[in-house]
């Protein structure tokens, strides 16, 4: 019985195999994308899962008072360890903030991620050199690096460990021992790093509580209570600071909790000191791929039905020879499954094919070959779920004819389905208009982000590498004069910071009474100049003016309006122990991107709470850039006496242009998305044309017969559809408008939801369909009713 059910279903997808390719391919398209989506949702979701201990680590963080930070002081992790039995072990981390060489005779490296770990932090997250956990009693931190650099460093060479290395700049002097390798990718982990150093205490036996400039983890213990831990922590914190001096009714610390625990869980995707981006963008994925799915399983269900009378004298036949319901549902669903599980292989096989293209726009390792057991458990789940979803209703409905109606001629079932399936192709419809629409609101935002003023101008800086210090500015006088020669340099400054996104230092400055923690640079004259920063009141920093290299400074709008400041020139602020005077007022500038509102800042050429004044900006004529690089590229050892030999260099433009990354990444998400569902629902609404349009044969011959014209014929033929894909876009553009609203709010700068999007997606969706419906309309408007009647 087996045999011949497989011959009967085999035939009958050989039979209709038009039917059979579109269903099969359609459904093959979505599973390729959402095979690749599930492995990037599980990727994300699983930095550091693999680590034992994976629930019980949390990252301790500062709520300030206007925001959140994951840096603490340096004991804090030894006064939790000590005073607190629920905490297992407690550990440190600290990045390093510039980049440096590793030099050997063969090789050189260049590590800009280089990161501190004490053991205890090693332990928790099974950092082992050489296989093993390194126990040491010295003070004097072990030096190790990820196998990824060991050919650069040493090509053809057998490495025996330690090895003598160069540290930073050659005339630094500096050498160190590299114990060993990490072998360890830091792709899937939250402690990235590129060169490592391990120590029993990284700092030093630091205890300072007013610097925090440390990563504190700890690991509780089994059934801990995070709650009340998090106010244990608070408390000794609090104490801890008020011993250094800070008064009970400071307001960084009076009247509210200040330590919160962070669950490493958490840190990828959406940390509590920093945003939620990245979740943001992993979830929308997962549910774009969900619809896709959703769309392709439409498509098979509503083709499915649609054939469904080709079937019924065989249903009738079986059930008079005694078949029951169960067995003709079991038999549709093996046919259903056959499909699903031929549309599953050449999903898997698409999906190798796509993935190097979506790791390329993602920069993630992502191969079917190497996702460990997951795809083992999730394709066949996936397999099973897409059968039940497209197949079970096919199934009951060609199982439920009843053999008198067969034998009789009466069948009725398309239209006991006619709503279901017009029902799922407008469903179809909707998901298409969404993700059109979707695309376009990204698009309009991505052009406001690119197009609008941000403040500043990047399109001509660039941003030198350097770890020379220039605190002062008669350090950087020299270095400035020399590059100010070369033909095509208009300016050039030196700053603790550049305008790529990343957070400034912080401190509280007090200002006509009121203190307030804000944002600090510690720029050089020329630095507003260098990037074209707008002056709204006041004057820049300028050496006409002594004053302005001792304690003058600048703020942005925003500070002075969160002081109640009308005109603050002139004004003095204290902050960093120091009183400086307000010489004047700059525009705001959008350093760290669209989706943060700009912070109060403050700028200062003099800072005690700043030492490394490094980044050097310079602006090139645009006609020059090429010849000014070189020159720089040979000029530098004599400029740069420190890393001359080191010239390396990134166009601010480029540094400024990555903050848009992920919404670029979700433009094109919903660009393939979007050409994908439009395919498919044209795919389904071709097919399912065809098949309404061959139905209506006679009928349209017998109109033909009594004098309708074709325009009639296509006008007959086209509204019923056109009213499906009116009421699509009626039911889409209420529910993209929230989704696209919840999206843009993301964003602390954005346009105003816009009303083209919605007009286009609809024009889109009517062009299509008339055009898919006239094209299969034209051959039975354009047959002979002879030729249709004559058997009749």
């Amino acid at each position: 019985m087996f045999r011949l059910n497989l011959k009967i279903a085999l035939r009958n997808l050989w039979k209709n195999r038009v039917y059979t390719t579109i269903n099969i391919g359609g459904l093959a398209i979505a599973l390729a994308a959402f095979i690749v989506v599930v492995l990037y949702v599980t990727y994300e979701t699983s930095y550091d899962k693999n680590l034992p201990n994976y629930d019980r680590i949390y990252l301790v963080g500062r709520s300030l008072p206007d925001s959140k930070t994951d840096y603490t002081p340096a004991p804090l992790s030894k006064l939790i360890k000590d005073n607190l039995g629920e905490v297992e072990a407690a550990g440190r981390a600290r990045n390093t903030w510039f980049e440096f060489p590793v030099v050997t005779e063969r090789g050189r490296v260049y590590s800009n991620k280089a990161l501190q770990l004490d053991l205890e932090t090693a332990k928790m997250f099974e950092i082992r050199p050489d296989k093993r956990l390194i126990e040491t009693k010295s003070m004097l931190l072990e030096a190790y690096l990820p196998d990824l650099f060991l050919k650069e460093l040493f090509p053809n060479e057998k490495v025996s460990f330690p090895k003598l290395v160069r540290i930073g700049p050659k005339k630094a002097g500096q050498t160190g021992e590299i114990k060993g390798i990490i072998n360890r990718s830091d792709e899937h982990s939250n402690l990235k790093f590129d060169f490592l150093a391990l120590g029993r205490d990284i700092s030093f036996g630091d205890q300072d509580y007013g610097t925090n400039n440390f990563q504190t983890y700890i690991q509780v213990r089994k059934g801990t209570d995070i709650t009340a831990l998090q106010q244990k922590i608070d408390l000794l914190y609090k104490k801890e600071l008020i011993k250094s001096g800070v008064s009970t009714a400071d307001p960084r610390i009076a009247g509210r909790t200040i330590i919160f625990l962070d669950p490493l869980k958490n840190l990828h995707l959406k940390p509590m000191a920093g945003t939620d981006t990245n979740y943001s963008i992993v979830i929308a994925l997962f549910w774009l791929s969900i619809l896709i799915m959703a769309i392709a399983c439409i498509n098979f269900t509503n083709l499915t039905i649609a054939q469904a009378n080709k079937r019924a004298k065989e249903v009738g036949l079986k059930k008079v020879m005694g078949a029951y319901r169960f067995d003709l549902i079991f038999q549709f669903l093996t046919e259903i499954f056959m499909q699903c599980l031929l549309a599953m292989i050449l999903g898997v096989i698409l999906a190798e094919v796509l993935l190097p293209v979506f790791n390329n726009l993602f920069q993630i390792p992502l191969t079917l070959l190497k996702s460990g057991t997951v795809l083992l458990w999730q394709l066949p789940l996936i397999l099973v779920v897409v059968t039940i979803i497209s197949g079970i209703y096919p199934a009951f409905v060609l199982s439920g004819y009843r053999p008198a109606s067969v034998l009789k001629g009466d069948l009725q079932t398309s239209y006991k389905t006619f709503w279901l399936r017009n029902t799922l192709l407008a469903g179809q419809f909707s998901i298409a208009i969404i993700f059109i629409v979707g695309l376009l609101i990204v698009n309009d935002q991505l052009k406001y982000m690119r197009a609008e003023d941000t403040g500043f101008k990047t399109n001509q800086v660039v941003y030198v590498k350097n770890t020379q210090y220039y605190n002062k500015p008669a350090d950087f006088d020299l270095a400035r004069n020399k590059i100010l020669k070369i033909p095509g340099v208009n300016a050039v400054t030196v700053a603790s910071d550049i305008p790529d996104g990343s957070k400034p230092g912080n401190s509280r400055y007090k200002l006509n009474n009121r203190e307030l923690s804000i944002d600090f640079l510690d720029v050089d004259f020329d630095y507003f100049e260098t990037l074209n920063i707008k002056l709204k009141e006041g004057r820049f920093f300028s050496r006409d003016f002594n004053a302005d290299s001792i304690n003058s400074a600048i703020l942005n709008e925003t500070a002075a309006a969160r002081y109640g400041l009308a005109s603050p020139v002139g004004k003095t602020i204290r902050g960093c122990d120091m009183d400086y005077k307000i010489v004047g007022v700059i525009k705001d500038l959008k350093a760290q991107g669209f989706e943060k509102a700009v912070e109060p800042t403050i700028y200062a050429i003099k800072n005690p709470c700043n030492n490394r004044k490094v980044k050097i900006m310079v602006n090139i004529d645009q006609n020059r850039m090429a010849s000014v690089l070189a020159a720089l590229k040979s000029q530098w050892l004599d400029i740069n006496k420190l890393d001359g030999e080191d010239f390396r260099y990134e166009f601010l433009d480029e540094l400024y242009g990555r903050l848009f990354k992920k919404q670029e990444q979700l433009q094109s998400v919903f660009f393939f998305a979007a050409i994908l569902t439009i395919f498919i629902a044209v795919l389904g609404l071709f097919a399912f044309s065809a098949f309404t349009t061959n139905n209506r044969i006679k009928e349209i011959s017998i109109r033909k017969i009594l004098g309708a014209t074709d325009l009639q014929m296509f006008k007959l033929l086209n509204v019923f559809f056109i009213w499906i894909v009116l009421i699509a876009n009626l039911i889409a553009w209420p529910l993209v408008y929230l989704l696209a609203h919840q999206w843009l709010n993301m964003f602390a700068y954005r346009i105003d939801m816009p009303f083209l999007p919605f007009l286009i997606a609809g024009i889109i969706s009517f062009t299509l369909t008339l055009l898919t419906v006239t094209i299969q309309a034209g051959k039975v408007v354009k047959m002979s009713p002879v030729d249709a009647l004559k058997y009749e």
